[in-house]
């Protein structure tokens, strides 16, 4: 296993693999929490920007949470 694949794949980019969101709507969600923490505003996760936006569903949501710890638990 190379150093790389030891590491869980950040949320955002396994919903971009799976055909969920699109690169730019992860780099407007990505945008949007570190606007959130520099104004002082309560942390939002990715998946909960997402969905606020409408562009996941809780169930794509989901399935995104259970390959994260699929894979980290396969390391």
């Amino acid at each position: 296993m190379t150093e790389q694949e030891r590491y869980c794949s950040r949320f955002g980019k396994i919903a971009v693999d799976a055909g969920f969101l699109i690169a730019e709507q992860l780099q407007q969600a990505l945008h949007e929490q570190v606007n959130d923490n520099l104004a002082d505003r309560p942390h939002r996760v990715i998946g909960a920007i997402c969905f606020d936006r409408g562009w996941m569903t809780p169930q794509q949501i989901e399935e995104v949470l259970n390959l994260m710890f699929k894979k980290q638990q396969a390391s």
